[in-house]
């Protein structure tokens, strides 16, 4: 086989001569808090014996207490046997956010061996598919008009996004008489929003609880249904948007609500016209059958899968047959899972995009995976208001997303 020498000494040239990687030991692990931006982020720092740190990040609203209790585990190894240390701690790794403490640990190591070799984790992955990362915007809707999210979508276009997200569902309409049906008293916890971030007070928790109380019910078992008129205006609502921002770019769907199989089925039929992207996590992921029968009903691309850990938990899914996947590294595994989840997708025929609501730490960790994942669609980014968010990730170009 031919060698590329202009890439073979590129690699050789960074290798970091004043590392020793077989001798490289893990030393200590410690936490950091990000805080002042719309969603507090939990980071962690892998020290070794040779002064190199990785970095690694748990997942947004979870608990830094998910990797230190891995801490005594991982002292005096060798932070490059990754797969070995990854199958010796994912015992106590879970879906949701309990899986924040495993996902950290494991894009860590790959960045400190990545910086032990002098190598890019996406080379270290098999090579890149690609020289740019599609990078999608989430944008939380304005109520009640349509419009106006249209014109903050917009205003993500100027910022040079080509793929866009919205929310859409009871949230737009849970305020307005006649558009939802609801069983007394059901509607208040949904109408709760906590503070984002920890709570810091008893009365902040409380809320918090509350709101928990009521969206941790599964869809199924709310009672909640879209009326006629619900469906009217959410149909309206995604209308006065693509009123705004054209036809021409991808918009996907989100936060449709705790609403039942059926409702998602007429809401996802209505709005078919205005080709979404996909339709995201309209009910629990646990519920197989019922995605199948959802992506059966309609055109609208099904996609879900940000709460869940490791590949086993998608084989179901893409047993039924849903169009998009969506893990987050930071729940499903970490750097090594997510390209294996993204291959056993693409076996089925189904796209991978990347769920990402936390720092630009775990963005880049998540940038090495899409740049390696041959059926990679597109990855999400939070916090673009925050003006000093990219100035967490030193020594790339700014802003770091861009064209």
């Amino acid at each position: 086989m031919a060698r590329d020498s202009s890439a073979a000494e590129t690699i050789e040239n960074n290798v970091r001569s004043g590392s020793r990687p077989s001798d490289l030991r893990i030393t200590d692990l410690r936490v950091a808090e990000i805080v002042g931006a719309p969603f507090t982020s939990a980071l962690i720092k892998i020290y070794t014996n040779q002064g190199i740190v990785g970095l690694g990040e748990v997942r947004d609203g979870a608990s830094a207490t998910y990797a230190l209790m891995l801490k005594s585990r991982l002292l005096g190894e060798n932070p490059c046997d990754i797969d070995r240390l990854f199958r010796r701690i994912k015992q106590f790794g879970g879906h949701g956010r309990q899986g924040g403490g495993v996902s950290a640990v494991e894009i860590a190591l790959w960045d400190l061996a990545g910086k032990a070799y002098g190598v890019p984790i996406y080379q270290m992955l098999g090579g890149r598919f690609r020289d740019k990362v599609r990078v999608y915007c989430d944008t939380d809707a304005e109520k009640p008009s349509g419009t106006e999210t249209g014109k903050r979508l917009k205003a993500r276009m100027d910022l040079g996004f080509t793929f866009l997200k919205m929310d859409l569902g009871l949230a737009q309409i849970s305020h307005i008489p006649g558009a939802v049906v609801a069983p007394a008293g059901v509607l208040d916890g949904f109408r709760t929003h906590a503070s984002r971030g920890r709570a810091r007070t008893l009365d902040e928790r409380r809320a918090r609880n509350a709101a928990y109380d009521a969206q941790n019910v599964p869809h199924p078992f709310t009672g909640l249904h879209f009326t006629e008129k619900g469906i009217d205006l959410l149909d309206q609502y995604i209308h006065e948007v693509r009123e705004v921002i054209g036809y021409e770019i991808p918009l996907a769907i989100d936060h449709v609500g705790h609403i039942s199989l059926q409702d998602g089925i007429r809401l996802a039929r209505r709005i078919e016209k205005y080709a979404p992207a996909w339709l995201e996590d309209v009910i629990p992921w646990q519920y197989t059958e019922q995605y199948r029968q959802l992506q059966q009903a309609t055109s609208v691309p099904i996609c879900t899968g940000e709460d869940i850990y490791l590949k086993e938990g998608f084989e179901p899914l893409l047993n039924a047959g849903i169009s998009v996947i969506h893990p987050d590294l930071l729940t499903s595994g970490g750097i090594l899972e997510t390209k294996k989840i993204g291959d056993a997708a693409q076996d089925h025929g189904v796209a991978m995009a990347i769920h990402m609501a936390e720092s630009p730490i775990a963005a880049m960790a998540a940038a090495h995976v899409a740049v390696a994942t041959e059926n990679f669609m597109a990855l999400e980014y939070h916090s673009v208001e925050v003006d000093w968010w990219d100035d967490i990730v030193t020594g790339l170009p700014k802003p770091l997303v861009k064209d």
